[in-house]
Parts: structure tokens; C-alpha cells; sequence
């Protein structure tokens, strides 16, 4: 019983070291992204991490595309005076290029919440360039 009891403490202990070693990243949800999007929002940027071909695909209107694996060689095209909302396809890519951005410092960051699954199921807006196909088409 001791034993397990140990085990269960040094786990959450790790755990819980871990959790702290990871980037400020607040949720955002789609609606909160939408309405700043409508206002106009100047401190906002929205930056999709996927692969170019994915954000030819389909992205949410006026997302920036710097794949995940460039963030940090591309970090001065990300400003840093604006809330920086993140996304990919299902949230792996967004966790890698938020923790990339604040190991240079960044602090406004925020995590759009269910990625670009969860916006497309939603039918909210996406933009693509003309010609394009939508995923799956």
C-alpha cells in the first residue's frame, strides 16, 4: 500500500513538473476567434501551422501559414506585440510551434480550441484560393 501510495505521488510529481515546463497557451474557441475576426481585431494573428498543402486546402479567413517545422527559423514573421492564436489540423503541430514561440519569448499566445477539425465541422468560414478543392474533394 505504501509502496503504491509512493508510486502514485512521484508520477503525479512528475507529472505535475511537466505540466509547468510547458508553455502559457490559453484556449480559444472558434466563436471567440470568429468575433474578433468580424471586429477587425488589430491585436490579433492567426497563424496555421499545417503544410502549405493543407492550408491551399482550406483556412480559417486571414491565417498566416508558417509550417510548424519552420516556426522557430520564421519566428520574425510572428509578432510579438500581437495575440498570437495557433492552429493545425488536430493540435500536436500547435503545441510544437507554441512551445517554439515561447522559447523566444513570446507570451500572447492562444490555442484555437478543436484546431481545423473542429472549425470545418462547425461550417464556420474558410478560405482557400480560387480553384482550390476542399480536403477530401
Amino acid at each position: 500500500m505504501i509502496r503504491n501510495l509512493t508510486l502514485t505521488f512521484g508520477t503525479l510529481l512528475v507529472a505535475t513538473l511537466a505540466f509547468a515546463a510547458e508553455p502559457a497557451v490559453s484556449l480559444v474557441s472558434q466563436e471567440a476567434l470568429l468575433a474578433r475576426q468580424q471586429k477587425g481585431d488589430p491585436a490579433l494573428f492567426v497563424l496555421d501551422v499545417r503544410t502549405p498543402e493543407e492550408f491551399a486546402a482550406g483556412h480559417v479567413p486571414g491565417a498566416v501559414n508558417i509550417p510548424h517545422d519552420q516556426v522557430a527559423a520564421r519566428v520574425t514573421d510572428v509578432p510579438k506585440d500581437k495575440d498570437v492564436v495557433i492552429y493545425c489540423r488536430s493540435g500536436r503541430r500547435s503545441a510544437l510551434a507554441a512551445e517554439a514561440l515561447a522559447a523566444k519569448g513570446y507570451t500572447r499566445l492562444g490555442h484555437l480550441d478543436g484546431d481545423m477539425m473542429a472549425w470545418e465541422a462547425k461550417g464556420l468560414p474558410v478560405e482557400r484560393p480560387a480553384g482550390a478543392k476542399a480536403a477530401g474533394q
